[in-house]
């Protein structure tokens, strides 16, 4: 199967915003305004962990999650960066970033489940995406 045959889960394509592609990766924003909440999307078709990538394309993540934590980390100036991959709801292989701090509603722990999703507001999303844009793909 070739990269082209991939596709967004429908579940992540309605709890997201698109932001762009880095070379493996789809750059999505989680439509909850609660946390600075990114997630990176391997376009590969039918993987669900990151051990089903080739050893490149891991690699390749690694440095994709590397490139977009540091960025999310210096916009938002948070206490701790959160990067897991769990997939046990969505099966897809994706990786959330999340910039947690300590003030946050669900510290010290994990974000989910802990508050109902919170829209964006649609002028600060744009700014937060246009910011995060400048930093990873011009960085």
């Amino acid at each position: 199967m070739s990269p082209s045959d991939w596709s967004l889960s429908a579940q992540l394509e309605k709890d997201t915003i698109n932001i762009g592609d880095l070379p493996l990766s789809r750059v999505l924003v989680i439509k909850d305004a609660n946390y600075p909440w990114l997630l990176l999307v391997p376009r590969r078709p039918n993987v669900s962990e990151i051990i089903d990538l080739e050893e490149i394309e891991q690699a390749q993540l690694m440095t994709e999650i590397s490139r977009v934590g540091r960025a999310l980390k210096e916009l938002t100036k948070c206490d701790k960066l959160n990067i897991a991959a769990l997939g046990n709801m969505v099966p897809q292989l994706h990786v959330h970033i999340i910039a947690r701090r300590s003030s946050d509603a669900a510290w010290p722990r994990p974000v989910w489940g802990v508050m109902q999703p919170l829209p964006h507001d649609a002028e600060e999303v744009q700014q937060f995406i246009s910011a995060l844009r400048r930093k990873v793909w011009l960085g």
